[in-house]
This record gives C-alpha cells, sequence and structure tokens, in this order.
C-alpha cells in the first residue's frame, strides 16, 4: 500500500510520517525514500517549502543512533563536513538532518574531476585524523578481536557459503597464518580515528567544504592507512596503481608535515597500506557474499571480482602472503568463475 506522501507504508514508515510534523512543525510538502546501504537503516528525502531534509529510520535493536550522534560531533568539531543534525528520537530510532543531495564521488568520478575530488577527500581525512584526540574521543578500539573477526567473514560467508568451499586442515592454517600476520601488522600502525568506510559511495559532492562524508557511525581509532585503502583502492572504482601510490606518497608526507609519523619511511608506509588493504578486502568480500546470502541484498556481488583482484595483486607482492596468492589461483578464482557462469 502507498499513503498520500507516496511511500509504501509499513508500521516503522507511518510512524516516522506522524514523527516529522512534531519535530518540523508542519507537515511536510513530500517524503520519499531514497537509497539505503548495506545495513538496517532507511533514508527519506523530506521536502518543505525550498528546503530539504534527510530523516533516518534506524530499528531499535538492529541499529543505534548514538554512535553516529557521538561520531558526528567529533568529525565536525575537526572541520570535516557532516550532516547537521536537526532533531533525534532514539526510543523510536529516527533523526532528521541536513541533505547533502545526489551527487556521490562515485557518480561525479565517471564525469572527470578525479584530482580535485581526491585532493578534497584526502584534506578531509587529514583533518580527521589531526583534528580528533585518538586517545580521548571515546571511540572504541580496532583491536585484535574485531579484526580477527572481520577476517572470518572471507571463509564463512564467501568461501563456503557463496562458493561452496569447504578448507581442509592445511587450508585452515594458512588462512590463520595470514589473519594473524594482517593483524600484527595492523597493530603495529599509529593509531587514529578510522571511519571505516571512507569510500566513493559514502563522500558527496557539495558546492562548498567538499565532500560531504557519510555513513561514519562505525567510527573506531585504529590503523592510520584504513581509510586510505577505503578510499585508494575503493572497492566500487579501481585506478591505475602508479596513481595510487603517488596520492598515497603525498598523503604521508603531507601528514607528516604535522609532525605525526614523520619517521615512518615510504617502504613501510606502502606495506602497511598493502597489509591492511587485505584485511578490508578479504573483509568486504565476506560482507558481499553475506548481503546476498543472508539479507536478499545482490548488488553488491559484481563488486566482488574487482576486489577480488586488489587482494591477488597484493598477495602477490609479499613473500608471507605468496603462499594464500597460490592458494586463491589454483582453488578460489576457479570456484568463483564457475559459480558466476
Amino acid at each position: 500500500m502507498i499513503n498520500s506522501s507516496g511511500i509504501a507504508t509499513d508500521d516503522r514508515s507511518e510512524t516516522l510520517l506522524h514523527w516529522l510534523p512534531t519535530v518540523l512543525g508542519r507537515i511536510p510538502d513530500d517524503v520519499r525514500p531514497i537509497s539505503g546501504d548495506a545495513s538496517f537503516r532507511r533514508y527519506f528525502r523530506v521536502s518543505t517549502g525550498e528546503s530539504s531534509l534527510i530523516a533516518m529510520d534506524a530499528p531499535p535493536g538492529r541499529e543505534k543512533l548514538r554512535p553516529f550522534i557521538h561520531a558526528a560531533g567529533l568529525l565536525e568539531k575537526a572541520g570535516v563536513n557532516v550532516p547537521r543534525i536537526f532533531a533525534v528520537d532514539e526510543t523510536r530510532g529516527f533523526l532528521l538532518m541536513s541533505d547533502f543531495g545526489d551527487v556521490s564521488y562515485l557518480q561525479q568520478l565517471a564525469a572527470g574531476d578525479t584530482e580535485a575530488l581526491y585532493a578534497d577527500a584526502l584534506e578531509a581525512l587529514v583533518r580527521m585524523q589531526r583534528g580528533i584526540d585518538a586517545a580521548g574521543c571515546g571511540l572504541p578500539a580496532y583491536d585484535e578481536t574485531l579484526l580477527q573477526r572481520e577476517l572470518e567473514l572471507f571463509p564463512v560467508w564467501f568461501l563456503a557459503g557463496l562458493l561452496g568451499l569447504e578448507l581442509n586442515a592445511a587450508e585452515e592454517s594458512l588462512y590463520r597464518r595470514l589473519s594473524l600476520n594482517l593483524t600484527e601488522s595492523a597493530l603495529q600502525q599509529p593509531a587514529v580515528v578510522v571511519h571505516r568506510d571512507f569510500h566513493s559511495r559514502n563522500l558527496m559532492v557539495t558546492g562548498e567544504r567538499n565532500p560531504g562524508v557519510l555513513d561514519f557511525q562505525d567510527a573506531v581509532v585504529g590503523p592510520v592507512t584504513y581509510d586510505l585503502v577505503s578510499l585508494l583502492r575503493d572497492c566500487y572504482i579501481a585506478w591505475p596503481e602508479a596513481r595510487v601510490r603517488r596520492w598515497l606518497d603525498d598523503y604521508r608526507q603531507r601528514f607528516a608535515e604535522g609532525g605525526a609519523h614523520a619517521e615512518t619511511d615510504g617502504e613501510t608506509f606502502q606495506r602497511w597500506f598493502d597489509l591492511m588493504g587485505l584485511q578490508r578486502h578479504l573483509k568486504a568480500i565476506g560482507i558481499f557474499a553475506r548481503l546476498h546470502l543472508r539479507d536478499g541484498k545482490s548488488g553488491y556481488l559484481p563488486d566482488i571480482p574487482r576486489t577480488l583482484r586488489y587482494v591477488l595483486d597484493v598477495a602477490g607482492r609479499y613473500p608471507e602472503t605468496a603462499e594464500f596468492r597460490r592458494f586463491l589461483d589454483v582453488r578460489v578464482c576457479p570456484f568463483l568463475n564457475e559459480a558466476a557462469a
């Protein structure tokens, strides 16, 4: 059923439609669903006269508003352009915030302006990492437990779940060793505030203070290269490796100008970045498979080959990951090709 506001009715959308006039002081002219994300949150564009706002529906028990609100305050204080929050109902799981529009980095990058857009994004990342005190910000730690839990998504949801590939004892041991190596590398890095999804779908093109940054509710304190991997080796768009290396080195030198990590040489920083990318991309592949198998969201399946290509490329660069690269070539890629056929 579609109600008078043009959105499909269910209990939560009806409750949202009754909540909005109480915080707006008037009945909105229009309420339209817009694309959601990989979570249980939903978003609606709310029009009142000439202004436009975004309403978030975060079902209690499945999603929490408090981490979003806390992270938004930290980022805004650091000079990062995040949505302004106008109203919150934590009990019912509703939030009303400013609207960054419809043009994401992913859309705009296809039209050009790559260097300018990435310069803005890297500047926002510098502001976040320099401007927030990692030790006193109150965000959870990206610790060994969380890193290892994320790495388990790959064998559980992708290998066994999507491909039907059960690992033998030797392969399980290989993956455990890899996971420990990746976790050790991540924990060696200087700790900063980490957005955790700093990529082209969560960066919006804005006329002022570009970019507008979204989806930061899972922010943690963790490895300095994590958000750089999210941005520069994006699961949704790929760039030539020479360009990625240039962006990475420019960022390392620029960040060092502030006195942080000045002791980190380019080779070490590159290795941190590469191995952090292995962890993130293995996790992402597992999440894409889980979204398909558990949540019925199949739109991320086409992003798996690009993401796996990152894994294959990096795993072939280092002696300690060479055996895992061979495992992927022999055992995983044939299964993936068969599943795609």
